[in-house]
């Protein structure tokens, strides 16, 4: 049976190049603290929690992990709504400002799993392929 509803346009988050900078400077200090004050300066900005993310979980700080993420994945969902999102639809990978959110998802989905949240592991996961299946793939390669 064939859908005969168009898709939702692609979501676009918007750029924030000061925030990609303030990004950039703290991978070239590398340490948490860097991150971390980013995501103070840019709380909005999820890539930011992604990093810290990401590093948290890498160090076996899973609740930490999980937190960092869930915050950033909340924050980009305020964004993605703003940006005329409508729950559903795709968030592509490709576009660099999404990334930030597609990572949020993805460490949320492994830190929910890490810790005995099964359902919410499962659900963000199928979140993530809902959004872009060409981000689940890249990330799970990682």
């Amino acid at each position: 049976m064939q859908n005969l509803l168009p898709e939702p346009p692609a979501t676009l988050l918007p750029a924030n190049n000061e925030a990609d900078a303030a990004l950039a400077a703290a991978e070239e200090a590398g340490d948490d603290q860097a991150y971390a004050e980013v995501a103070a300066r840019f709380p909005t900005y999820s890539a930011a929690w992604a990093e810290l993310a990401a590093r948290s979980f890498a160090q076996g700080q899973v609740v930490t992990a999980y937190a960092y993420a869930r915050t950033g994945y909340h924050r980009g969902l305020d964004q993605l709504r703003r940006s005329g999102w409508k729950g559903h639809g795709p968030v592509p990978w490709s576009h660099e400002p999404n990334r930030g959110f597609l990572r949020c998802l993805y460490v949320l989905s492994r830190a929910a799993d890490e810790i005995g949240e099964a359902d919410e592991a499962a659900r963000c996961a199928q979140f993530l392929r809902d959004c872009d299946p060409s981000a689940a793939d890249a990330l799970a390669s990682n």
